[in-house]
């Protein structure tokens, strides 16, 4: 599998270093992104297809190189129109993966297509942006990568931490109150109230 690691080229004591899976069939935009990422101090990982982003995270029935845990992808963007699969249809399978679904993922296009757009942000996409990616795009691209760590944190502190709101003593029973009803009814009462007489033959 053809795989392009590129490093950041910044110094480890800077900014936080993200990684970014970029996906583009085109040899000159996967370029361009690449460029802009290194620009921004990000480690990138370029790949020409859905096909071949999904080997690589592991989702498609084959395993990575690399275990999910060593990947730490914080990003993924990847171009829309590509053969085999779209960034649509790769948008999808992500966000349909317990393991993968909480990692921001970004689409690019050529093409200004509202329809297309709005169905890429229902399906979770964080943007989407237009060709030619500009730098201050990939800037944007921070916040999303900041903001998935979070939540990926969470949501690993969800899972350790018990459910403290549930109250798991046992219930005390409740005193049996036993009610006696009454087996005379009231004229029952009235009879025994009246003086008995007694007639002397």
């Amino acid at each position: 599998m053809a795989v392009e690691d590129i490093g950041s080229g910044c110094s480890s004591s800077g900014d936080q270093e993200f990684h970014v899976l970029a996906v583009d069939d085109s040899v000159i935009d996967r370029k361009v992104i690449e460029r802009l990422l290194k620009i921004s101090c990000c480690k990138v990982t370029a790949v020409d297809s859905g096909s071949r982003a999904l080997q690589y995270l592991g989702i498609d029935g084959e395993r990575s190189s690399l275990g999910f845990d060593e990947l730490k992808v914080n990003l993924i963007i990847t171009d829309y129109s590509m053969p085999g699969m779209t960034g649509y249809e790769l948008l999808k399978k992500i966000k349909g993966s317990t393991k993968l679904r909480q990692i921001p993922v970004v689409i690019m296009s050529s093409e200004n297509i509202l329809a297309r757009i709005d169905r890429c942000l229902e399906e979770g996409a964080e943007d989407f942006l237009m060709k030619p990616v500009q730098l201050s795009d990939v800037e944007r691209l921070r916040d999303f990568m900041l903001r998935g760590g979070e939540e990926e944190r969470q949501v690993g502190r969800k899972r350790k931490t018990p459910d403290d709101s549930c109250d798991c003593r046992p219930l005390r029973k409740r005193p049996t109150t036993t009610l006696v009803a009454a087996a005379c009814s009231s004229s029952t009462f009235r009879a025994l109230e009246e003086p008995v007489i007694v007639h002397e033959s």
